[in-house]
C-alpha cells in the first residue's frame, strides 16, 4: 500500500541560552558566541510535524489533522510558547536547548501519542535560514 506524508506547521516563541555549566565562561563564549548571552535571547520558531503512513481505507486519512493539531498544541505550543526553555521547561534543565536538542525533545513528546505504525519527522526552523530535521534515527 502507498505511503503518504501529512504535515502540519506550528509556531512558538521561546528564549534560551546555549551554554554548559561544566565549562568556563570563556569556553562557553568561544563555542556559543552571542547565543551564550547570560540574559538569554529569543527565537520565533517554526515547526513542521510530518507523519507518514498508509491511507486508512475507511477514513481516507493517514492521521486526522485535527488530532495532529491537538497533539502539537498540547505537547509543544502549550509547553514551549513564551517560555524560557532553560528555566521553565523540565526537559532542558540539564540539556542544552540547541535546535538539534529541541527537535529531539519534540519528537520524543509527540511519537508516543501516534499510532505505532506511523513514522514521524520533525523539522524545526530556528531562523528562516537555519533549521534541523529529526526522524528518530
Amino acid at each position: 500500500m502507498s505511503k503518504v506524508t501529512v504535515s502540519r506547521k506550528a509556531h512558538f516563541n521561546a528564549a534560551h541560552r546555549l551554554y554548559r555549566k561544566d565549562w568556563s565562561n570563556e569556553q562557553n563564549e568561544e563555542v556559543f558566541g552571542k547565543c551564550n548571552n547570560p540574559s538569554f535571547h529569543g527565537h520565533n520558531y517554526d515547526l513542521i510535524v510530518s507523519v507518514t503512513g498508509s491511507i486508512n481505507v475507511d477514513t481516507g486519512y493517514v492521521i486526522d489533522i485535527k488530532i495532529l493539531k491537538e497533539i502539537i498544541k498540547e505537547e509543544v505550543e502549550d509547553a514551549f510558547d513564551h517560555k524560557n526553555l532553560n528555566l521553565q521547561v523540565e526537559e532542558f534543565k540539564n540539556l542544552n536547548p540547541t535546535a538539534e536538542n529541541i527537535s529531539v525533545v519534540i519528537y520524543n513528546k509527540i511519537k508516543p501519542r501516534l499510532e505505532t505504525h506511523l513514522e514521524l519527522e520533525i523539522t524545526l526552523f530556528e531562523t528562516p535560514r537555519n533549521f534541523v530535521t529529526y526522524s528518530g534515527n
